[in-house]
């Protein structure tokens, strides 16, 4: 009888340590965020690419995370949800226009959240927030970078040919003085 217990409360005690062991191997899904007012990015991206997504926005526009999204008054934060900012819709439009762009041009994936195709905000803005619209006036060029070398006022001597070119003009030669 004293075995027949032992070999009861043994294999209980197996049983419980078996069953705690396979509970607690276990692998639970991580939990997906819910996210609020996703209209542009994936309803289910994971919190570490959405982070991805916006610190390469970040980056490309030289704002911070204000920028686009609204404070909420009462808890002093940045309300991720809102849609108060006009920035935010121009940020989803911008996105929107540089899917297609990629998509058509590039072969980007459809769901490229990483932004990895050739067309990114940074190809425009260059860290800067609003970029110029237009390139900046070219500084003059030195004489002999592209532009039309300038006539040399009347009476001087024009200036030498470069060493090593092929005279333009015809040479003349004087008999030598007896």
């Amino acid at each position: 009888m004293f075995n027949h217990k032992k070999i009861i409360v043994t294999v209980c005690l197996t049983a419980t340590v078996v069953f705690a062991a396979t509970a607690s191997m276990q692998t639970t899904e991580p939990e997906k965020p819910e996210w609020k007012n996703l209209k542009v990015l994936p309803k289910k991206i994971s919190k570490q690419d959405l982070d991805k997504v916006m610190d390469d926005w970040r980056d490309a526009l030289g704002v911070r995370c204000g920028f686009c999204h609204a404070r909420n008054a009462e808890t002093n934060k940045n309300d991720f949800a809102s849609d108060a900012k006009p920035e935010k819709e121009a940020a989803r439009k911008m996105m929107t226009m540089t899917a297609k762009i990629n998509s058509k041009y590039f072969k980007a994936d459809k769901d490229d959240k990483t932004m990895t195709a050739a067309i990114t905000c940074y190809v425009c803005h260059h860290g800067t927030a609003h970029p110029e619209s237009i390139a900046p006036p070219r500084p003059p060029r030195a004489p002999g970078q592209g532009q039309k070398p300038q006539a040399a006022p009347a009476g001087s001597t024009p200036p030498a040919p470069p060493a090593g070119s092929v005279p333009t003009s015809p040479v003349t030669t004087t008999p030598p003085a007896k």
